[in-house]
This record gives structure tokens, sequence and C-alpha cells, in this order.
């Protein structure tokens, strides 16, 4: 599609949907100088791709975090008490009072693997809700995770202790499949799971082996393997009577949609060093690139 088309732009912004690739990149060579994405992560740009064309990738990590922390907290109380199922009950005309009883938060033990920032304010938050809050990350001291309310452990403490498991982490090789039919034998009976992080990190497949053998008591799922879901298992997942399953809705909030917009932009201006104002760009994912940035 791209093979004959010269792209004459400086720069290009996209969201989630839009893929920057090899070839979109190869049409904007020679003008092209920079991709920002307007959100957190940059699985849709092929960031070696424009790393050889000296492309500046960059995007904005903190602007979705407290709306994928906020609906993380809402998903994990959603799993705690079935508000999603006794709705949609009460809207079919029914009246299922013994049907619909959850269980409280309240000492209830919370593992929050990934302890960046939407890791943190989900941590801290749900701490307020009276849950121990326990977690892992390799690269977060134990003095930060003290300061966000939590206690870091390593992943094999965490799996015997945990009630609820939500993962705040990237989609890289070490992360793929981190709750997995493995890890989850070692999980209490009746654990839940939340991802509200990237498709991948929580193998689907486990999870509905779990939920159907009692192991796994619910899950929430924001983000899948594939989107649009087209695959039988997911289906199943999303379908299954103890699961919570939104499209994709982690950064959908207007906050979120207008901070990660400015933020891009604020960089761009950046970049060209023309602004007293604006002068960080603190999201550009590859470094190399930015001393041929002109």
């Amino acid at each position: 599609m791209w093979h004959h088309l010269k792209l004459n732009f400086d720069a290009a912004i996209v969201r989630s949907d839009t893929k920057i690739t090899a070839e979109v990149l190869a049409a904007g060579a020679g003008s092209l100088k920079v991709v920002g994405r307007a959100g957190a992560g940059v699985d849709n740009i092929d960031v070696a791709a424009a790393t050889k064309h000296n492309v500046v990738v960059l995007n904005t990590p903190g602007g979705n975090s407290i709306s994928a922390c906020e609906l993380t907290c809402i998903l994990i109380g959603a799993l705690a008490r079935p508000v999603v199922p006794a709705g949609q009950s009460m809207k079919e005309g029914r009246w299922d009072r013994k049907l619909y009883s959850g269980s409280e938060l309240y000492g209830k033990t919370l593992a929050v693997l990934g302890l960046g920032r939407i890791g943190r304010e989900v941590a801290i938050r749900m701490k307020a809700w009276g849950m121990r809050i326990i977690g892992y990350d390799p690269i977060t001291t134990e003095a930060e995770a003290k300061a966000a309310g939590i206690e870091k452990l390593t992943l094999e403490q965490i799996w015997p202790l945990a009630d609820y498991i939500t993962v705040h982490t990237p989609l890289i090789p070490a992360t793929r499949n981190l709750i997995s039919s493995e890890s989850l034998a070692k999980c209490k009976q009746g654990v839940k799971v939340i991802n509200v992080a990237r498709g991948g990190i929580i193998d689907e497949q486990a999870v509905l082996d779990a939920l159907q053998s009692g192991k796994c008591a619910g899950a929430a799922f924001d983000v899948y393997a594939e989107e649009p879901p087209k695959s039988e298992v997911t289906k199943a997942l999303i379908n299954h009577p103890k699961v919570v399953a939104t499209p994709h809705l982690g950064a959908s909030t207007a906050e979120a949609q207008v901070r990660v917009a400015v933020e891009v932009a604020e960089q761009f201006i950046a970049l060209n060093g023309t602004s007293p104002k604006y002068t960080s760009y603190a999201g550009v994912i590859n470094k190399d690139a930015l001393a041929h940035y002109q």
C-alpha cells in the first residue's frame, strides 16, 4: 500500500489503533522526524525501523496512569461484589439477592505485579479499603514500595499469599504469561486476577482452565492477546459467568485523552528547542535517534 507513496510530514501522532510500520517509516524517510504515541507504550510503532530512519519515537507514559488505576480499582470491586451480573439480573426483572452475595475487600491481600506509576497508585487506593498490599518489581526499591504502602516480596513468596493479583507491567518476553498454569497452581484456592495492562501478560487459556476447575474464583480483563478478540479461548473467557470483561477502556476517560494529547504536543515543542516553557521530552523511547534530530 505504501510502496509508491512519499509522506511529506515532519511529525505524526497516533493513538493505539494506527500502526506505524517499517513500510510507513520508509515512505516518510527524509521528512518524518518524530512519531508520538498519545498514550502509554509503543506496541503499534516499529521502534527499530524508526531508529534506523533516525525517527524519534516518544509516548506519554504518565498521561493514562490515573484512569488505568481507577478502572483497576473498580474491577477489583466488581470481582468482590458481583454488581455486573446483579445489575443485569435487575434489568431482566429479577430480584436475586441470595444469588449475588459477595465478599469484603477489607483484610484481603492484593498482589500488585509491576510497581510503576499505575501499580503504586492502585496500591495507595486499595490500602484505603483495608487491603494488605504486597508487590513485586525488579526495579522498584523496597523503600519506594514502602512509601506506597507495599510490602515488596519475590514472586514465589507472593503466589500463595494473594487473594487478588493485578498486573501492571509492559508486555515483554519476561512478562508474557507471567500468570500461567504454573503460577496459578501455586496460588490460593479461589484467587482472583485482574489485567488492565497489556493482553498476553496473563495466559487466557490458563485462567479459563482455572475458572473451570475452581482454582480461580474470578477474573477481570480490559485487555486481550488479540483486540478485538477473535479466538475461541478469549471468547469463552469473556462469556464465563465469573469474568468481568471491558473493551480496553483503561485510558478511555475525557481527562486522560486531553492529558495525553497535551503531553505529546508539549514534547514535540520541547524537541524543537524553541520554547522556554516546554523543555522536557521524557517520553522518548529511542534516545539514539535524538542525536540525529534536527
